[in-house]
């Protein structure tokens, strides 16, 4: 059995800063590709950011230059650094990883953590 356990998030006022960061534990061979995912209300769910195992990233536009993904690759820990948070950040932010166990490879997610942006 694989988890993923998300931490950080809440609310701040626009233009400060947020710190995510998700584990996983578990049952693990491998973790391959680690990414943060957001969904606003009455909207779909949408990448925010991806990193390889060999640490390459890829952001959504919206987030370039604002958001900074990374990985602990002993930890199986991902995170996401957000900096001048806007209102239209505001979102439930999921975080995926690609994980290998004894059993098959497959896609776990995490619970979610509530990110609110005020104005």
């Amino acid at each position: 059995q694989v988890q993923l356990v998300e931490s950080g998030g809440g609310l701040v006022q626009a233009g400060g800063s947020l710190s995510l960061s998700c584990a996983a534990s578990g049952s693990i061979i491998r973790v391959n590709d680690m990414g943060w995912y957001r969904q606003a209300p009455g909207k779909r769910r949408e990448l925010v950011a991806i990193i390889t195992s060999d640490d390459r990233t890829h952001y959504a536009e919206s987030v370039k230059g604002r958001f900074t993904i990374s990985r602990d690759g002993v930890k199986n820990t991902v995170y996401l650094q957000m900096n001048t948070l806007k209102p239209e950040d505001t979102a439930v932010y999921y975080c995926n990883a690609d994980i290998n166990t004894p059993q098959a490879l497959r896609t776990y997610w995490g619970q979610g953590t509530q990110v609110t942006v005020s104005s």
